[in-house]
């Protein structure tokens, strides 16, 4: 039997590097939120216009539908995703109890450094505050600090994860 952990924060957190060495650890497959954007939202986020509901309702469908895929085949996930809100966790999870979360808490400070310092990426700094403006932190997540090193990070989401009485089997 599957299961997906859904690597979640604002942007700059970490999800996608944390995540890569998640799922490497978990022996899961990796999926990074982020590349099924529209073109529509990626050109909207790039010139500097954060995302409303509308735009992330069909994003937060299609990554569900990556979940249904990955848990009606038996095979695990790490998935990259914001998740911001409850509403968004609450689409992507659809009460399924294969589908956990693990929350990369960070700063504004270190994670605004963390994106000025960032090239190539259409999530720019000055669009952070609406991040954190918009972030409902969860109440059911492991909750991790994201200024630690990844390794570290890693090593706390799964003792997180293990502690819920996650099973990789």
């Amino acid at each position: 039997m599957g299961y997906v952990v859904v690597v979640m924060g604002v942007s700059g957190s970490g999800k996608t590097t944390v995540g890569k060495s998640l799922a490497a650890e978990l022996g899961a497959a990796f999926v990074d939120a982020d590349d099924y954007h529209s073109p529509q939202s990626i050109e909207k986020m790039a010139s500097g216009i954060a995302l409303d509901d509308n735009d992330r309702l069909p994003w937060l469908a299609l990554l569900r539908g990556v979940i249904d895929d990955h848990l009606a085949t038996g095979t695990s996930l790490v998935l990259a995703c914001s998740a911001m809100k409850q509403v968004y966790r609450d689409q992507l999870a659809a009460q399924d109890p294969q589908v956990h979360f693990v929350f990369l808490k960070g700063d504004y400070d270190t994670i605004a450094r963390r994106l000025e310092e960032r090239e190539g990426h259409y999530m720019k700094a000055d669009m952070l505050q609406s991040q954190f403006d918009a972030l409902e932190e969860p109440a059911d997540a492991v909750m991790v600090d994201a200024d630690a090193g990844p390794s570290e990070i890693v090593a706390r989401a799964l003792e997180g994860l293990v502690a819920r009485r996650f099973r990789t089997s």
